[in-house]
């Protein structure tokens, strides 16, 4: 099975912006047990911005572009520093790849893209996504990690794509507000009524919201991807979302 998981900001960090070092090792360590079984493993990572708000002991997130991409060029490296110390000591080699809008839309460069992450695969390298936030701008960059995420899925072909963030699912409303918040465990067809879930609510750090995270399903489900929502502070639950148990929110994909 192909598999592509994006672990949000939220997922990775802390609200001081500091690295979630218990959540992300748990993540790293399911992961490559996962990888150990036979599946391909691509990972789409946030969290340049906010790990570089935290080394940088910035008060919060930048508004400005400048301090944007400072924050990232500094979070990128303490970013994957500390995947390629968290993989290796499981085995795996992680390769880094860099995307804005143009490489994704450009056919060229998309195809270069394509080429690049399967060969990757194929090494048996695993290979980890994020916008290039050090020089995307609004009118260059592809604005969130659901979106790319569903549009690696569909480069790779990938069977699922997991989510991950600091919520459980897709709610028929906010569940902190409302008791009567129903959990949807399966979406069959992502019509009006579902979309009308979404929201535009971000987190302090993240740049992610339910709404980016519908789009994201549109996109996965009509490639043929089946997608879930689901919270990452559970990272065993993994391996019941890959055997297909009701855990978060499951799309499903589009099939033939």
């Amino acid at each position: 099975m192909k598999i592509v998981v994006k672990i949000g900001t939220s997922t990775l960090a802390h609200s001081t912006g500091r690295l979630n070092i218990r959540q992300v090792t748990e993540l790293c360590k399911t992961l490559s047990d996962i990888k150990n079984a036979g599946h391909d493993i691509i990972l789409v990572s946030s969290g340049a911005i906010g790990m570089g708000v935290g080394k940088l002991n910035l008060k919060s997130r930048p508004s400005d572009m400048p301090t944007k991409q400072a924050a990232a060029a500094v979070g990128q490296c303490e970013l994957m520093y500390t995947y390629d110390r968290l993989f290796a000591d499981y085995g795996h080699t992680v390769g880094q790849i860099l995307l804005t809008r143009q490489d994704i839309e450009n056919e060229k460069s998309h195809n270069n893209f394509k080429n690049t992450i399967n060969r990757l695969l194929e090494l048996q390298v695993l290979p980890i996504v994020n916008e290039n936030d050090t020089v995307s701008t609004e009118e260059l960059g592809i604005g969130d990690n659901d979106t790319l995420a569903a549009q690696v899925a569909v480069t790779v072909k990938a069977d699922l794509l997991i989510l991950l963030s600091d919520i459980d699912g897709l709610y028929t409303c906010d569940p902190h507000k409302d008791p009567n918040a129903r959990l949807l465990s399966r979406v069959e067809n992502i019509t009006p009524e579902i979309l009308a879930f979404g929201d535009d609510k971000f987190s302090e750090l993240g740049t992610g919201g339910m709404r980016t995270k519908l789009h994201a399903a549109l996109i996965a489900t009509q490639a043929g991807s089946d997608m879930v929502i689901t919270n990452g502070a559970n990272a065993e639950s993994l391996y019941d979302i890959i055997n297909g148990a009701d855990i978060g929110t499951r799309f499903i994909g589009r099939k033939g």
